[in-house]
């Protein structure tokens, strides 16, 4: 666990406790970056790069902290709110954002392997984590309550036929996931949301084999753009504020009307 910048003043006055998971790139990144910027205390998490993640808390004026952690393992998660309650206090925000995608394929070379691991990553480890917040948030539980954001996809309802069905299946998960919750913790003090981005440029799409799928796909969108992580933080934060605060149970696309 990078420990940096425990010690370090800033001028803001504290948000509240906010943990992203899959924070050292893309839109977690983004979000972290924004979330300081807010006045949040920030702790995310990353799987392997912590050269990327070191990057982030470094963004963060080094107010941040990075915790390795795989959220398909429910230890590693719970050491992640156990590790921003040490450093910060009780987590007020969860950012559910890390999630894999593999090599673009047809639906019928996918092999059950692929579909087990990209539903473990995106779904399982969303799953555990908005348990683990709901333990601690929960009023029922004896918790202040809190805010739950979940990153599904415009794939969700897209389909992404002749690329990633899996992912998109997994990110409908996801969006049924924070219907279901929404409503169930909708009287303990906590709201869930989420966001769907649309093609967004960030490194994920290499990891589908096309680094340049934005591009190719902008003239689709409506607004004829892709769209950059930051814009999707600013719809992340604003689900987290109280700017929202008479919303849950609800998934806001954020994908230049796609």
């Amino acid at each position: 666990m990078d420990q940096r910048g425990l010690n370090e003043v800033t001028d803001l006055q504290p948000t509240g406790v906010i943990v992203v998971t899959g924070g050292s790139r893309g839109i977690g990144a983004a979000t972290c970056r924004l979330a300081h910027a807010t006045g949040y205390q920030v702790v995310f998490s990353y799987n392997s790069n912590a050269d990327a993640a070191a990057t982030v808390v470094a963004d963060c004026d080094g107010a941040a902290i990075a915790v390795q952690a795989d959220v398909r393992h429910e230890a590693d998660a719970a050491n992640l709110f156990d590790a921003a309650e040490e450093a910060f206090g009780p987590a007020t925000v969860l950012v559910n954002n890390a999630g894999i995608l593999h090599e673009q394929v047809r639906f019928d070379e996918m092999s059950v392997d692929r579909w087990r691991e990209v539903f473990d990553v995106n779904v399982i480890g969303s799953f555990i984590c908005a348990r683990e917040a709901v333990r601690r948030m929960s009023t029922r539980h004896g918790g202040a309550g809190g805010v739950i954001v979940n990153v599904s996809s415009a794939a969700s309802y897209l389909g992404s036929p002749g690329e990633y069905i899996d992912y998109a299946a997994t990110k409908a998960a996801i969006d049924t996931m924070t219907l279901g919750l929404g409503k169930e913790v909708a009287t303990e003090g906590i709201r869930v949301n989420a966001v769907r981005p649309g093609v967004i440029y960030t490194d994920i799409h290499a990891s589908g084999g096309e680094p340049g799928r934005v591009d190719r796909v902008a003239g689709g969108v409506p607004m004829k753009r892709g769209g950059q992580a930051e814009e999707v933080a600013d719809a992340i934060l604003w689900l987290a504020s109280d700017a929202s605060s008479y919303i849950t149970a609800t998934t806001l696309n954020v994908s230049g009307g796609r």
